[in-house]
């Protein structure tokens, strides 16, 4: 029996963690077992014609919200075409119900952690034996499981993100997360867990995403993990989801150790309004958190990324410009703004009538209005959040960003800023560097009335801060007396590094 495990990941420089932890756990059935990835950008058709290249009996599937409209379609396509074959699904997408993506043609579906799952299942389908379509749940033992690192490809250290793990679960309720349905944090072995990282160090993996809910919940298996990579010389790169409100004095004194672009902390705020998180079930300690991200600010060489959402239940457009205002003046780090989805299997549901949520039930299910915001308020928003994205957290603006708002609000200004965008675009995608340049030099001297001369000395400096880059022609009657201070191209491990 030949067995096809893929999945379509978001990028090309992903890589499935979970199919690996599939092809582990395939015991006997592993030699007839192939792992073939894509991403979302790849032609369907084209798709299922390489899996089908390969004669599979069974094929497995990783559905997630990114990719479960094309997996609706490529389900269409092979069993058009081959539908002897038998497909089995399984991720997130498929663990809870309701299924707002139509999976009608998929042979059996297996909820939850699928490690020894599939095994089992490809097992009863090889000697025929009957079993129910829909898997039940199960939970195996983190510490008897295989782990699969080392099958991650020389291609896949190269080329990709290696996504690593010393824990599942989450403590936290948070009603719009499906972590918060886990029972439990388990962990694995973390002695066999960092002998498979030096193995991967040793084969040259330097880029290593934690997917763990809440690294910094276990302090012992924290500094572990970091004290692995002091060890280690750079360049190197580290990324940790962390909860804002544990930083103990032994977390600290590891992370100010970490040199500049080698340590990326994810921080999931959501929102500062306390009456909101209470809403969500969403525990804050507001003293602890300020504290926290100010030492991370002014103590350490970590790049912070912290997440707000738009949409929470009972949340105004108001509340969520307080939100944003208070993090800048706390910090100068990436804040990353996000629209609330619904996602099947969470508590959020239970706000639908009170405050009045409405949302798309096709992926990535994003709120489209409630009684706080109306739908163009959130139309608004996503393009806010978008046009936030490639200005202010990209970092290439970061000398001409604060002219935006200077000592005032900023999401009221970078709210006017990003409607007149639209006006002038009617987009929010495929603006090159040097047209967001212009666009922004125009408002801050047109529409906001600054002196030219003094938003283009600023912009001079984003624009040319890399060796190579020409003066734009419209920065071109103010740069005469511009002296450039340019570094050659940025490494790979000083970049701004994508999250999901």
């Amino acid at each position: 029996m030949k067995i096809t495990l893929t999945t379509l990941n978001s990028r090309y420089t992903h890589s499935a963690i979970g199919l690996r932890y599939l092809y582990a756990n395939m015991q006997e059935l592993q030699e007839n077992t192939l792992i073939q990835e894509f991403s979302i950008n790849d032609a369907i058709q084209t798709i299922a014609e390489k899996l089908l290249d390969n004669e599979p009996d069974v094929i497995g599937i990783g559905v997630y919200i990114w990719n479960a409209s094309e997996v609706h379609e490529l389900l269409h396509i092979l069993k058009k075409i081959a539908p002897h074959i038998i497909i089995i699904l399984g991720g997130p997408e498929v663990t809870y119900e309701p299924f707002r993506v139509n999976f009608d043609k998929a042979d059996y579906i297996i909820k939850g952690e699928g490690d020894i799952a599939f095994y089992q299942l490809c097992k009863k389908i090889q000697h025929a034996t009957k079993t129910e379509r829909i898997i039940p749940m199960s939970a195996p033992d983190l510490k008897t499981i295989q782990l699969p690192y080392q099958y991650y490809s020389d291609h896949d250290i190269q080329n990709r993100y290696i996504y690593v793990e010393i824990s599942r679960g989450c403590p936290f309720a948070c009603e719009f997360c499906l972590s918060s349905m886990d029972e439990k944090v388990r962990a694995f072995d973390l002695d066999k867990v960092l002998e498979e990282f030096e193995t991967l160090w040793q084969r040259g993996a330097r880029n290593f995403k934690f997917v763990d809910r809440t690294f910094n919940l276990n302090m012992k298996a924290a500094n572990r993990i970091l004290d692995f990579f002091l060890a280690k010389e750079p360049p190197y790169f580290a990324h940790f989801e962390v909860i804002p409100d544990h930083f103990p004095a032994s977390l600290r004194e590891k992370i100010q150790r970490f040199p500049h672009g080698a340590l990326q902390l994810e921080i999931g705020i959501q929102t500062l309004n306390l009456e909101i998180a209470n809403n969500i079930s969403r525990q804050l300690k507001l003293d602890k958190i300020k504290e926290n991200i100010a030492f991370l600010e002014n103590e350490t060489s970590a790049h912070i990324h912290l997440d707000l959402i738009v949409g929470l239940p009972g949340e105004s457009l108001e509340s969520f410009a307080h939100n944003l205002d208070e993090l800048m003046r706390l910090s100068s780090c990436e804040i990353q703004i996000g629209i609330l989805k619904k996602l099947s299997g969470t508590y959020i549901n239970r706000h639908d009538i009170e405050h009045g949520m409405v949302y798309s039930d096709i992926p990535p299910y994003d709120i489209l209005k409630n009684n706080q915001l109306s739908f163009k308020d959130i139309q608004i928003m996503k393009r806010f959040a978008r046009f936030w994205d490639i200005t202010y957290n990209s970092g290439n603006f970061k000398h001409t960003m604060p002219l935006l708002w200077r000592e005032e609000s900023v999401f009221e200004h970078f709210y006017n800023f990003s409607l007149w965008i639209y006006e002038q675009t009617d987009s929010t995608w495929k603006i090159s560097l040097q047209r967001m340049g212009e666009l922004l030099f125009t408002y801050l001297t047109k529409i906001q009335k600054h002196p030219p001369q003094t938003v283009a000395d600023a912009m001079l400096k984003d624009m040319l801060k890399l060796k190579g880059r020409a003066v734009p022609h419209y920065l071109k009657p103010f740069a005469k007396e511009f002296q450039p201070k340019a570094k050659i191209g940025a490494g790979s491990f000083n970049k701004r590094q994508h999250i999901g």
